[in-house]
């Protein structure tokens, strides 16, 4: 499987598991499979909700941040990478 960078993890709020994904490049839709990379991160998941601000969207596209919840920890500056068949 193929992947495409599509952004990076500017904060982590460790105590509700979410990640805040600055979009670089393309876009991210609820459903899509993320691969989170870094120093000491380094899994995959599929994105069940994500937030713009509190209010839950299905898609964010180039210059939004959003709000993902993840199943490990990331870390500020990993890579997000977005899996495409």
């Amino acid at each position: 499987m193929a992947e495409v960078e599509i952004g990076k993890v500017t904060h982590y709020f460790g105590k509700i598991g979410v990640a805040a994904i600055e979009i670089t490049s393309g876009s991210l839709a609820v459903g899509d499979t993320i691969h989170i990379k870094g120093h000491t991160s380094d899994f995959t998941q599929t994105v069940e909700s994500m937030q713009i601000e509190g209010e839950s969207v299905q898609e964010a596209g180039v210059g939004q941040a959003v709000g993902v919840k993840v199943s490990q920890h990331a870390r500020e500056h990993d890579t997000v990478y977005k899996v495409v068949d």
